[in-house]
């Protein structure tokens, strides 16, 4: 499962406008924000079909029920959520790049290009949107300009970001240093490496280096 950043994107979401406005006890609500699998999509499914729902809070809840279906493969069922969230929220910048990812992780990759260009205009500093990126110009064979964002991901996501690439890039047997998330020139020459390929993946398959970086 290669999402492990982007759950911690989307939490960060939960944030944006300042709250929500369903009580803070209601289990829906708590389940949607903090819940997982078949837990989450059945709340969020109940905050979606409340009509007193805001709309800005019921876009959240499409975003989350879509990260949801996502964790599980189910990546058409996600651009279905994404849609709607963003059709409700069009700067929703978290949405924008995880529908992006979405795309790219169905072998759509140019169909997320403008949505991922779309989230880092709003959001220009995210590590999510420039891996999204930097994911969808190494599918591309664009290997220079992958290799230009997965080096901005990692400027700006600084530990986290770095001890995945590092997690992912010594299981591709790229990468022998050590789990410090710390930029090296090592690191950077496995980058370098991976981006030559578009079967190479910098991220780790599993969550095996979530603990670590959380």
């Amino acid at each position: 499962m290669r999402l492990p950043h982007r759950i911690a994107g989307l939490a960060a979401a939960v944030l944006f406008g300042g709250a929500v406005a369903v009580a803070a006890d209601s289990d829906p609500t708590v389940d949607c924000l903090n819940g997982d699998g078949e837990r989450r999509i059945e709340a969020c499914s109940k905050m979606i079909e409340s009509p007193e729902l805001p709309p800005d809070q019921r876009s959240l809840a499409y975003g989350l029920r879509a990260l949801a279906y996502s964790l599980r493969g189910n990546y058409e069922q996600a651009l279905d959520d994404y849609d709607m969230a963003i059709s409700l929220k069009p700067d929703f910048a978290v949405a924008l790049n995880n529908r992006a990812w979405a795309y790219y992780k169905l072998g759509r990759g140019s169909e997320g290009r403008r949505d991922v260009e779309r989230a880092l205009k709003l959001a220009p500093g995210s590590a999510f949107a420039l891996d999204t990126r930097a994911h969808i110009r190494q599918s591309e064979g664009d290997a220079d300009a992958a290799l230009a964002d997965y080096r901005g991901a990692m400027r700006n996501g600084g530990y986290r970001i770095i001890r995945l690439y590092q997690c992912g890039l010594r299981a591709q047997g790229l990468y022998f240093g050590a789990l410090d998330g710390v930029l090296s020139r090592a690191l950077d020459r496995a980058l370098e490496t991976c981006v030559g390929s578009p079967h190479c993946d910098p991220l780790p398959a599993d969550e095996a280096c979530l603990p670590s970086v959380s």
